[in-house]
């Protein structure tokens, strides 16, 4: 109950909707990647990733001193729907700005 209960309420906000949108359209990034694209103070989009990752959506991958995230893969079938959704909402994504070389 609490693993559903997580991965529901890691859905009820706008700005992980849009983080996971964002992902799902660009593949795995850094946080620098996203803090610039999404125009997001770090702290803020850290709180929201982790949000997203214990909801079971996201993974991290440690490169060095840059942390990549990306949607967990293979999903479970709630999940993979509940992104399938999100894929029809009606959302506008701003432009991805990298700035990472690893």
């Amino acid at each position: 109950m609490d693993n559903f209960l997580s991965t529901v309420s890691s859905l009820n906000d706008e700005t992980r909707v849009l983080i996971i949108r964002f992902l799902d359209e660009h593949g795995a990034l850094c946080v620098c990647d996203l803090q610039n694209s999404l125009d997001m103070i770090q702290s803020r989009l850290s709180r929201h990733l982790k949000i997203l990752k214990e909801g079971g959506f996201l993974r991290v991958e440690r490169k060095g001193t840059w942390a990549y995230y990306e949607i967990r893969s293979p999903l479970d079938r709630f999940r993979t729907e509940a992104i399938e959704e999100i894929r029809h909402l009606d959302i506008s994504l701003p432009q991805l700005k990298k700035e990472c070389k690893v």
